[in-house]
């Protein structure tokens, strides 16, 4: 019988740092990004963030801003080619209110040795979808 792997994949990898980031463990949370990643939620107005310490801050000023939160990945998907896809469902009570927002969001991301370089953060999870498919036909045209 062969042996499971060890190793957490992809997916595990984004579900452990989500349920670190809803503990409030940032510092776990950033822990699968490269050192010089790049976390871009432009989309939002809110910026490009470089580097674990720069995302890490991003993070902590998101979490912050909510009494309650959390976060549930719905989907995830590896197109192979260090592309992937992962739409979640945030849900939180800002502070000083007593309102829940609820929101879904897209991410694709690409990866380099088992840790996230770059991830591009969409309004719209089907506009990540297609982004994710064409980025991965890239790299994929790319190799042949």
């Amino acid at each position: 019988m062969p042996e499971e792997s060890t190793t957490p994949d992809l997916e595990e990898l984004i579900r452990r740092s989500i349920e670190a980031f809803n503990r409030r463990d940032l510092d776990a949370a950033v822990t699968i990004y490269t050192p010089d990643a790049v976390w871009d939620i432009s989309w939002a107005g809110l910026g490009v963030y470089t580097g674990r310490e720069a995302i890490r801050g991003f993070f902590e000023d998101w979490r912050g801003s909510y009494e309650d939160f959390e976060q549930v990945l719905e989907e995830f998907r590896d197109f192979g080619k260090g592309v992937t896809l992962f739409i979640g469902i945030q849900r939180g009570r800002p502070r000083g209110s007593d309102r829940w927002l609820q929101w879904r969001w897209g991410a694709v991301a690409t990866w380099a040795d088992r840790l996230l370089e770059y991830v591009t953060n969409y309004a719209n999870p089907d506009e990540a979808r297609a982004a994710a498919e064409r980025l991965a036909e890239e790299r994929a045209q790319a190799d042949a």
